[in-house]
């Protein structure tokens, strides 16, 4: 065996060895910029489904849960606050919902899956804040043509029971109506939509 064929042997060695550690540079520099891509256990908390017993409320009740780092209102109707719902459409700025942000199984003037339950994002349309739920009828401070619904103290937004906005308010439009679906009769999920539509 002469030097020559020693020295290509190793060099063919030392080439393919260089190559493997490199190789495995590449990929371990890759596998966590890759990961990087994929969302936070936090923001995948924040954007997660949220369920609620709903079998708890009282009629007239309103209670909040979190979805996206936002209020979301669930509001267990009685059928007089329903009847006032039906009410109120000359008085608002889009009685139909044709303009509001909702999903597109959303329909009517109860913007509801089950007539008996509104579930909102409880943020006012004009700047952000968030609305009082006041579903009183003609409270001293509200007129005597209130008949229940959400107040904005920031701006005097005033919304119904369906959080339709009333025509000449700051609010450009309607509550938002987060997807939702129910899961049996006494569980609401906030951020999924119904599997049938």
């Amino acid at each position: 065996m002469n030097n020559g064929d020693v020295s290509q042997s190793r060099r063919r060695f030392l080439i393919g060895a260089t190559s493997v550690v490199g190789g495995v540079g590449v990929v371990g520099a890759a596998v966590p910029f890759v990961a990087s891509w994929n969302p936070s256990a936090k923001a995948k908390a924040a954007g997660a489904p949220v369920s609620v017993n709903i079998s708890k409320i009282e009629p007239g009740q309103q209670i909040t849960v979190e979805w996206r780092g936002k209020p979301v209102w669930v509001v267990r109707r009685t059928e007089t606050m329903l009847e006032n719902i039906e009410k109120l459409n000359d008085r608002l700025k889009d009685p139909m919902s044709e303009e509001a942000d909702q999903p597109p199984y959303i329909e009517g003037i109860y913007r509801a899956l089950r007539d008996e339950y509104l579930v909102t994002v409880g943020i006012c349309t004009h700047l952000g804040c968030s609305p009082t739920y006041r579903p009183e009828v003609a409270p001293a401070d509200l007129g005597e043509n209130w008949l229940g619904g959400f107040y904005c103290a920031c701006h005097g937004s005033r919304y119904d029971l369906s959080g339709r906005v009333y025509a000449n308010q700051p609010a450009p439009s309607n509550l938002v109506i987060p997807p939702y679906r129910y899961e049996g009769e006494d569980t609401l999920t906030v951020g999924l939509d119904p599997e049938a539509v």
